[in-house]
């Protein structure tokens, strides 16, 4: 599987990131879906970096990460492809991200996930990377939805 760094000309990628927010809004309430809107256009000029995961010519999964300030950076709207879950996708780009962030000088980077049982695969992610639950971040609200984790680097 190859990583590649993302401008979203790709429709799988924008249509994949869609799909992402579509699942989040089954299990969250409007005000708890956090994830990156999908305008394309305003994303390119975010402070906001996207990876892409390809498995040949198939999308396998996608994330981002964003500068919140010096020093702490915040991944943003981690996905993988229905048919290649459980396969390793997700971990090989979050530590693809862990590498970036490091790269970049970031001390500490956080993330925002959702809380209920429909989460419970990403949080044993997160947390075997060594991420640790946090208060909000940013602009972040405390939010029975959400739970925000961490991670000095």
């Amino acid at each position: 599987m190859d990583i590649r760094r993302d401008d979203l000309s790709d429709p799988r990628t924008v249509a994949l990131l869609r799909a992402h927010r579509a699942d989040l809004a089954r299990h969250s309430p409007p005000q708890s879906v956090h994830a990156i809107d999908v305008d394309v256009a305003a994303l390119r000029a975010a402070p906001i970096t996207f990876w892409s995961v390809w498995d040949g010519e198939h999308l396998a999964g996608c994330g981002a990460l964003k500068m919140l300030e010096p020093g702490h950076g915040e991944i943003k709207s981690m996905r993988t492809v229905d048919a290649y879950r459980r396969r390793g996708v997700a971990a090989r780009l979050l530590g693809h991200l862990l590498t970036e962030a490091r790269g970049r000088g970031f001390g500490r980077l956080s993330l925002e996930t959702g809380s209920g049982p429909a989460f419970a695969p990403a949080h044993a992610l997160y947390l075997r990377f060594g991420f640790t639950d946090c208060a909000p971040f940013g602009d972040y609200a405390p939010d029975p939805y959400s739970r925000f984790l961490t991670l000095a680097l």
